[in-house]
């Protein structure tokens, strides 16, 4: 089993190393590529993009606003059967840019890990993976889910609209008040109370990610915009609770 990662930033190099590692007892061989220079990451194999569309699946490691991109250059070089997957915060617009340019020979499947880095710096075993089949045989659909779950993930089965409704809270906000709370320029404190560490955790967590996450985040899930609206009107609520 031959995996291709379009994407070596810092949570392709990471997912690629996640699957070299775990994935190696299944017999997966993870092939790396990027636009730019970049290490090859740990266990992996440097790769083209003719190498990546000759693999079983390849999976998009880029910038929700990059996707587009990325599809473009990849398509030319698959061949019949390779599975194309994302592996982006959203899920409507790349599962509809993928289902708009991949041929129909290959099939096409959203995942979104629900981790990175920072999350998954104690491992991978029990966090939660969400797995969006767009276009493909059940055949397929099981191959991959179960090798997902061999890799002990929480394969949660969702349908792009749902999980951009649901991350818009449960991602959205906390990205959103991550930067906030960035902006207002916390200090750690000796005499921080325990809540006030949690909330630099949050800002740290966030804000190690890289800025254009937050950006596409919040642009690009069709469900943020609301999320944003309705914070807005609760600090506004609170707020006038304060009035004299």
């Amino acid at each position: 089993m031959e995996i291709g990662i379009y994407g070596t930033g810092r949570f392709g190099s990471f997912w690629a190393e996640q699957l070299a590692r775990h994935g190696a007892s299944c017999g997966a061989v993870v092939r790396t590529y990027n636009r730019s220079e970049r290490p090859v990451p740990a266990g992996c194999r440097q790769g083209s993009l003719e190498d990546l569309g000759g693999c079983d699946c390849v999976m998009l490691c880029v910038a929700i606003s990059a996707v587009d991109d990325a599809i473009e250059a990849l398509v030319p070089h698959l061949r019949p059967g390779t599975v194309v997957m994302d592996t982006c915060s959203v899920k409507v617009h790349p599962v509809q840019a993928m289902l708009a340019r991949v041929p129909p020979s290959n099939s096409v499947i959203g995942t979104h890990p629900m981790f990175g880095p920072d999350s998954a710096v104690h491992g991978i075993a029990g966090l939660p993976f969400v797995y969006a089949p767009a276009r493909a045989p059940q055949s397929v659909v099981g191959r991959w889910r179960a090798f997902f779950e061999s890799l002990g993930l929480r394969v949660i089965d969702m349908t792009p609209d749902a999980h951009d409704r649901e991350a818009a809270m449960t991602q959205g906000v906390t990205h959103f008040l991550g930067r906030v709370l960035a902006d207002m320029e916390l200090e750690a404190s000796d005499i921080a109370t325990v809540g006030y560490r949690k909330l630099l955790e949050v800002v740290e967590q966030t804000c190690n990610d890289p800025y254009q996450l937050f950006v596409d985040l919040q642009r690009h899930n069709p469900y943020t915009s609301r999320m944003r609206a309705r914070l807005q009107e609760s600090l506004t609520r609170m707020m006038r609770l304060l009035e004299p």
